[in-house]
This record gives C-alpha cells, sequence and structure tokens, in this order.
C-alpha cells in the first residue's frame, strides 16, 4: 500500500526496435506514491474447501503498534484500548508458545496459501492527520509451505519494503477510490447532450426516460446521483523507478547531473516532502493526494513490448507545481537570481543576534 503524493513529468528515449518514436525522446506523465515499509504483524494460513478458500489458522505478533489497533476501534479515545491483548499472551508463558508452534505445524501441514497480515506505517509520513493504519494480506509466493510459513514466522514484526515486492520495469496494477464529486445532474454524470436553449423546464436533461411499457425506468437510462468517490482497478501501469529512502539523489539520473530528491522544490501542493522509499508509476492514478493506494502484482501475462521495455529515464522534473519556475533546485534559483531582499534580511538578523 502507498499514498499518493503527486505528479510531475520525465523524459526519456524510447527502446522499441521497429516503432516509429525508437530512439526519439518522449515526455511523459508520472505519478508519485510514497511508500513507506509495511510491518508484519500476523500470518493467515487457507486451506481448499468445494466452496473456495476457508481460513484455517491467525497467529499475530506478541507486539502490535498502536497505530494498527487504532485500526479495530471506531473511537479510539473512549475505547479501554485491549485489542489484541490475549493473542500477546499466548507469547509470554511457555504453554502459550507451544500452542503457538502447534498451529505453525497445523498451517505447514493442512494450509494450501499463506498470507502475511500487514499494515502501513503512517506516523512515517508527516503531511497524513490521520493515526489509523491501513491493513492488507500479502500472499508469499514461491518455495514449499513449509518455506512460506518459516519465511512469515522471521519476518513478525519486521518491515517489508516495497523493493521486496516490485521491481523497475515491472507493470502492475492498482486499485483505489476516484475523486468524490458529490450529486450531480445527469449532464455532468453521463455526458448526455444538453437540450435545446428554449426548452421548458430546464436543458441539462435526458428528454424521454423509456417507454410506457415497460412501465418503470430502466437501470441503463441516464439519471442524477452520486458522481465520484467510486472503488476502481487501474491494470498494467509501468513502474518507472523505485526510489530509496536513504538515497540523496533519488531524483537525478545518469543524463542529469544535478544532484536532487524527488520533492519537487516548494513540496509536492496539498500533499508536502516525500521522506520514504516511493514508486514512480507512468500516467495517473485514481483518487486526490494522500488518497490510501493497493498495489497489486498483475494479473496477465505481459506480453506487449512497450511492457517488457527496459526505461532509461534521463531527466525528472521538480520544478515547483504550483507556480511558473523553471528551477529544479533551490542552489540552481539562487545561483541565477542572486542574493534576494529577504536573504540580506535574513543575514541582517543572523548578525544581530550573534552580536548580542
Amino acid at each position: 500500500m502507498g499514498y499518493k503524493a503527486g505528479m510531475t513529468h520525465t523524459v526519456r528515449e524510447v527502446n522499441r526496435p521497429g516503432s516509429k518514436s525508437h530512439k526519439n525522446e518522449v515526455v511523459e506523465a508520472v505519478t508519485i506514491i510514497e511508500t513507506p515499509p509495511m510491518v508484519c504483524v500476523g500470518v493467515v494460513g487457507y486451506i481448499e474447501t468445494p466452496r473456495g478458500l476457508r481460513q484455517l489458522k491467525t497467529i499475530f505478533a506478541q507486539h502490535i503498534t498502536e497505530d494498527c489497533k487504532r485500526r479495530f476501534y471506531k473511537n479510539w479515545y473512549r475505547s479501554k484500548k485491549t485489542a489484541y491483548t490475549k493473542a500477546a499472551k499466548r507469547w509470554a508463558d511457555e504453554a502459550g508458545k507451544e500452542a503457538i508452534k502447534q498451529d505453525f505445524e497445523k498451517m505447514k501441514k493442512y494450509c494450501k496459501i499463506i498470507r502475511v497480515l500487514c499494515h502501513t506505517q503512517l506516523s512515517k509520513i508527516k503531511s497524513l492527520k490521520q493515526k489509523k493504519s491501513h491493513l492488507m494480506e500479502i500472499q508469499v509466493n514461491g518455495g514449499t509451505i513449509a518455506d512460506k510459513v518459516e519465511w512469515a514466522k522471521e519476518h513478525l514484526e519486521k518491515e517489508i519494503p516495497v523493493s521486496d515486492v516490485f521491481e523497475q520495469n515491472e507493470v502492475l496494477d492498482v486499485i483505489g477510490v476516484t475523486k468524490g464529486k458529490g450529486f450531480k445532474g445527469v449532464t455532468s454524470r453521463w455526458h448526455t447532450k444538453k437540450l435545446p436553449r428554449k426548452t421548458h423546464k430546464g436543458l441539462r436533461k435526458v428528454a424521454c426516460i423509456g417507454a410506457w411499457h415497460p412501465s418503470r425506468v430502466q437501470y441503463s437510462v441516464a439519471r442524477a446521483g452520486q458522481k465520484g468517490y467510486h472503488h476502481r482497478t487501474e491494470m498494467n501501469k509501468k513502474i518507472y523507478r523505485i526510489g530509496s529512502a536513504t538515497e540523496e539523489n533519488n531524483g537525478g539520473t545518469k543524463s542529469d547531473l544535478t544532484k536532487k530528491r524527488i520533492t519537487p522544490m516548494g513540496g509536492f501542493p496539498h500533499y508536502g516532502v516525500v521522506n520514504n522509499d516511493f514508486l514512480m508509476v507512468k500516467g495517473c492514478v485514481m483518487g486526490p493526494k494522500k488518497r490510501v493506494i493497493t498495489l497489486r502484482k498483475s494479473l496477465l501475462v505481459n506480453f506487449k513490448r512497450k511492457d517488457r521495455e527496459e526505461i532509461d529515464l534521463k531527466f525528472i522534473d521538480t520544478s515547483s507545481k504550483f507556480g511558473h519556475g523553471r528551477f529544479q533546485t533551490a542552489q540552481e534559483k539562487a545561483n541565477f537570481m542572486g542574493k534576494l531582499k529577504k536573504d540580506i534580511e535574513r543575514e541582517k538578523e543572523g548578525l544581530a543576534a550573534a552580536a548580542d
């Protein structure tokens, strides 16, 4: 899971022999999704039944953060804050540890699918005011069932970075909720044609909503109602870069020698500064800034050449997204503009403070 920070644009050279744009430079819009490491707090085992998958066992970690516990309460302030205290006590005594060991053995024997329960770390994103973490199950693939259970057991209470799940040039699916528009009329909601100017009782309407019989309005007729705030899945989004929080030059490229971070000048509008790991995805992603986005491995086999193309970025734009400035860094702006009045006043204030 990640949080939508904003958009920028990149320049790259197309590497697709046979295409008209091969070896040409193209400018493409990209979305930055901030993805702090998720913490594994549980292991879930599923068995196959004639009616589908059924959960066999869920084993929770000994220590669960307050951010995660908040998700299980509607009103944290007035609650007793006792969620998962029984699960934690199982790890304290020998009898509980033995029971947990037996549960892991049952998973190895009966389960067909192993998933880890992980939650986001909202405390690492300073621009978000929300305190409730988002939870999701991540399926463990590769190896035998015993290997999967052991891997999940080892990673309890440990961080799982986005680079352990996805890699550059991979294609993924993004899932989220679109921007909400509220109650809208039929012209805005379904883009029906406006009626002529002299139409009686309004012209942003559907003139005929159906025949006499069947004597009811069919579902397929465009009507006014809620627009936006819909759950949507967008498939086959190309990963252009997986950025690291520790890398100082995570906004630079081989062709662009300027040392800069991915955050544009002044920060992303209505979001702020990206201080954690991030994904750079081609194109747009649903929802406003700060919206939680679920990232999923692609369900389809990607055989198209554009999906399998190796991406080598030449330039990532980090100029201000709020004005018309083209400066990529604050240092670049200072070198071009020289000392500004505010800089001289700041120096005077510093000298006065030092003299006192």
